[in-house]
């Protein structure tokens, strides 16, 4: 398998930051690949709240994830606060990427994590089916 590459955009459009817990780690002590996925999904939240929606009301739509890649780039530990920037690519007739870069701080210089991309479709929970997506202004 090709190692996967992530390409960023320039820009972020917001940042929080999450702090590691130690049921974060694996048995290798550090966090495992399954925790960053976690990480993404907790930065998106926080990303989606941070405009006044939530993954079953962005607009009146809901949305799904289809797919994820991450490129891991450093490890995480125990007491270890990640900043995580998440920014939305274009959005399509039914979905849009999300970019997110995973950072922590090292003896003053900021070190890349990762970085990941997650799918989203916009989708319809109460009828089960594809949604168009849409903008909608609050």
């Amino acid at each position: 398998m090709d190692r996967i590459k992530i390409q960023l955009p320039e820009k972020f459009s917001f940042s929080c930051t999450i702090p590691i817990r130690i049921t974060d780690l694996n048995y290798g002590g550090h966090v495992g690949n399954d925790m960053v996925l976690s990480l993404i999904h907790e930065a998106r939240m926080q990303y989606l709240q941070s405009m006044g929606y939530t993954e079953m009301n962005f607009g009146g739509m809901g949305m799904i994830m289809t797919g994820a890649a991450i490129e891991f780039k450093s490890e995480l530990f125990y007491g270890d606060v990640v900043t995580a920037s998440v920014t939305a690519g274009e959005i399509s007739k039914t979905g849009f990427d999300l970019f997110y870069k995973l950072q922590k701080e090292i003896d003053g210089k900021k070190v890349i994590v990762a970085l990941a991309k997650t799918g989203m479709i916009c989708y319809d929970y109460d009828r089960k089916k594809l949604q168009l997506c849409r903008r909608r202004r609050k």
